[in-house]
């Protein structure tokens, strides 16, 4: 298995064109969160010709709703949401710069073709390990909408947050292609 690489955001173009599916990431610096009320105001914002509260331009929005932090701590725990809940919204966001997604899940065919398009990859982080996830978030702090509760938008400062990519720039799919292997393997099986 071969090292993680290491990035820090911002994410340039040229930083996620270098990514290829199923490779292991380790994110460094600002990561942005939101979930669907954060995600469709986003969009509300921007049919209304209105500037969003926050820049995503070379971002990586990680969709989660951190519990609240226990006395001492950072944040709570911190997992990732199922992503396919944001397909709708996010082609709008890759259209302003966004370099990134985190999430659990597959992403729908136009996301993926949008990804292409605008250059951006979809992380996965893994489902069930928010209190471990939570060990690489440094800072947490709330950048729009409080009335969201959880679902505000915050800004992460993280350090060696781990995630994979299951989407790359050039339209491949981790899954499908953890699919065909199984199916071929299952064959020879058989």
């Amino acid at each position: 298995m071969s090292e993680p690489i290491r990035l820090t955001t911002p994410l340039s173009r040229k930083d996620v064109e270098a990514l290829k599916i199923g490779d292991q990431v380790l994110l460094n610096g600002v990561i942005l969160t939101g979930r669907d009320a954060a995600h469709k105001r986003m969009v509300e914002m921007l049919d209304r010709g209105e500037k969003l509260p926050v820049s995503v331009d070379g971002q990586v929005i990680y969709y989660v709703g951190p519990t609240p932090a226990k006395p001492g701590a950072v944040i709570g725990s911190a997992g990732p949401t199922t992503s396919n809940r944001m397909d709708a919204y996010a082609h709008r966001l890759m259209e302003l710069g966004l370099r990134g997604m985190i999430g659990k899940g597959s992403r729908g065919r136009n996301v993926i073709e949008a990804m292409q398009k605008h250059g951006c990859v979809y992380f996965a982080a893994i489902g069930g390990a928010g209190a471990l996830l939570a060990r690489s978030i440094k800072e947490s702090s709330v950048l729009a909408w409080p009335d969201l509760g959880t679902e505000a938008i915050h800004r992460l400062v993280v350090q060696d947050f781990p995630v994979v990519v299951i989407n790359d720039v050039r339209g491949n799919d981790l899954y499908q292609e953890g699919r065909k292997e199984f199916d071929l393997t299952a064959k020879t099986i058989v």
